[in-house]
Formats: C-alpha cells, structure tokens, sequence
C-alpha cells in the first residue's frame, strides 16, 4: 500500500467514476463516505442492502459507507476530503452543496470534467466554478484539486492499470492525495498546472463526437465488410483534436511548455474516449447522414452526452473570442465546424483545407 497514515475521505455524486474511484481508497485503508445525490436515490438503495453498485455490476468495497443526500452533513462530518463526484450538468448544483459541509483546512477534490463560458466567451474550469458558491474567507483556507487522464471507471474498480494525472495549485495537497489513492494498478502523477490539464480533460470530450465520424460513414455506405476502413481519415481527425486540444491549454494556462503528463491527460485520455462511449455513437449517426436534432430528439433521446454539452459551450465562445482578437478566424476549424453540426444542424462536411494550421 501507498501509505500508512489513513484519512477520512467523503465523496458527493454515486455515479461510476466517483464510485469506481472509492476502490483504491477502500484498498488503501482508508474511511470513504459516498453520498448519493438527488438522482441517485435508487443507487444508494442498491448499495445499502446489496453492496452492489448497479451501473458498475460490481460489489464495492465493503468498508464504503453509502449516504443518502439528507446525510450529508453527517457524512462529511469531519472529512479530510471533500470529493465533488457529479458530471459537469451538476456543478452548479455541487458547488451549492459543497459550500455547505466543507470546513477550513479540507482538501476539496473534483472528478467533474467541462467548462462553462460567460457571453464574452470568457471560459472557466468547473473547480472555478464549484468556488463560486464559497465565502472567500473558505475559498482561501482549503486547497483545490482534481483528477485527470484516460479513466474508465469500471476498468479501474476492476484492478486494471490506469495512469492519471492529480493537478492542483498546493503540490503539498497533490502529494498527500497522492499517496491515498496510489495502488499497484492506479498510478499518480501530480502537476501545478491545474487549468492546462483540466482544460485537456475538458476539450477531449469534444473530439470524441467527431470519433464518431468515421464508423458513420462506413455505415451510410454499406462499408462494413469492406477491406479498407478509413483509418486515414479517423486518424486525421484524432491529429486536429490533438492540436486544438493543445491550442486551447496554450490560450488559457499560464504554462506554455507540455509536459509528458499533459500529453496523457491530452493523447491519452481523447484516445481512450475514443474508443466508445455516448459521444462516439452520437458522432456515428451524425457521419451516416443523420441530422444532429433528430439524434437527440430520437435516437438518443435523454442521453447525457458530455461532448456535445463541452461543444455548445466551448464552441460558443468562438464568435466573441474571435470579435475580441483573442483568436483568430482560422482558429479551432474542427470544433467551429462540430458547433455548426450539434447547434445548426448542419451536414457532417469535413474542412480539411483548414485544419493543420492551412492547407499550404
């Protein structure tokens, strides 16, 4: 195990990242309280009398204690951390109920991927957002971080190898949740730059609609036994994610020079997302020739998609960073373009000619 001093550590939001995340605590000897939200009632039900996680298919440890949200005073009671577990629809949410049980000298911890944009195109990162909702006296007496990199939950609750990467602005916080979380298959690194690898962990989901593409286009033209399966073209399109994912960390961190952490946080983790998932198969219906509107009014009708929530907002702020002179017209062609697409309903058209800095 990491370490042998043990802590108290209390998460809000029962989803399968935050609960996937309670296994190397659990493992490591640690006290781990998961607090359901409103919408997780019947997860904390499932919990409580089966210890199975119904989403995962897994038993979770059985040291975790599972919480209604009516307990969660007495489940944060106390804590070492305090774990915002929610998606990025419930920040807002999150950051109101956090203000309300964290306590001076507490780590409070983020798993909730995303961005949020003001009319300006002024973009933030979600832990921004969560201390918003603090008193300033509070903001300041705890510290603030979050996890980061390619994670699938139930690969991790299942013992398999996943490297990511802890940010934060105090490296003293990083190195002690650090060694809570630290197992022989759940490796941590740590990194300062707290805004360039959240806004990695946010703009991957972007380009992971676009993942879609290639597969819908197979679709719609009968290619599915084919020999040849336009691999250049999805790889192409995983190279422009590669760069706007790298001019968006430039534009808003301080930081000017990737790391090999921030190629994980940004390869690594648009890779993974990649591979499948919600994203991906709305991109899919949309590169067989289907309207974005009729997806999600129909064939993933209530679906969360967290791609197309990061496109709409992050994609609006391209007009009025550009009015602005913060970005160029020629800037970011692939995510104006996926904007058009879930926003104005546009055809799938690629703009290749633009991508790579101009076709020259």
């Amino acid at each position: 195990m990491a370490n042998t001093e043990k802590s108290k550590i209390a998460i809000i939001g029962s989803g399968i990242m935050a609960t996937a995340l309670t296994f190397p605590l659990a493992e490591n000897g640690h006290e781990v309280h998961l607090v359901g939200t409103h919408l997780d009632r019947d997860i904390i039900d499932s919990i409580q009398k089966t210890g199975i996680h119904p989403n995962l298919g897994l038993k979770i440890p059985s040291s975790v204690k599972a919480y209604q949200l009516e307990q969660i005073e007495e489940a944060f009671d106390g804590v070492d951390v305090a774990m915002s577990g929610v998606n990025s629809f419930g920040v807002d949410w999150v950051g109101e109920q956090l203000a309300k049980v964290v306590k001076p000298g507490m780590m409070v911890f983020s798993i909730t991927k995303g961005m949020q944009a003001d009319s300006e195109g002024n973009l933030v990162i979600l832990p921004e957002v969560i201390k918003k909702y603090f008193p300033e006296d509070l903001v300041r007496s705890v510290t603030w971080s979050a996890v980061v990199g390619p994670s699938i939950a139930g690969e991790v609750a299942v013992h398999h190898d996943t490297c990511v990467v802890f940010c934060g602005e105090d490296q003293a916080s990083l190195n002690r949740l650090a060694n809570m979380f630290r197992t022989d298959y759940y490796h941590v690194w740590t990194s300062t730059d707290i805004v360039g690898m959240e806004v990695a962990a946010a703009t991957k989901n972007i380009y992971a609609f676009a993942a879609g593409f290639n597969e819908g286009i197979r679709d719609k033209n009968g290619e599915q036994n084919d020999r040849y399966v336009r691999f250049n073209y999805g790889s192409a399109v995983f190279a422009q994610g590669q760069v706007e994912l790298t001019q968006f960390m430039q534009l808003l961190s301080d930081n000017q020079v990737l790391s090999p952490k921030h190629l994980l946080v940004g390869s690594g983790d648009m890779f993974v997302t990649s591979m499948g998932g919600r994203n991906v198969k709305a991109g899919r219906y949309v590169g067989a020739g289907i309207p974005f509107s009729e997806v999600r009014d129909v064939h993933m009708k209530g679906v969360t998609m967290e791609g197309v929530a990061a496109i709409r907002v992050i994609g609006g702020a391209m007009a009025p960073l550009t009015k602005r002179g913060i970005i160029k017209e020629t800037d970011f062609p692939l995510l104006r373009h996926l904007y058009d697409i879930i926003v104005n309903d546009k055809p799938l058209n690629m703009p290749w000619e633009k991508f790579f800095d101009g076709e020259k």
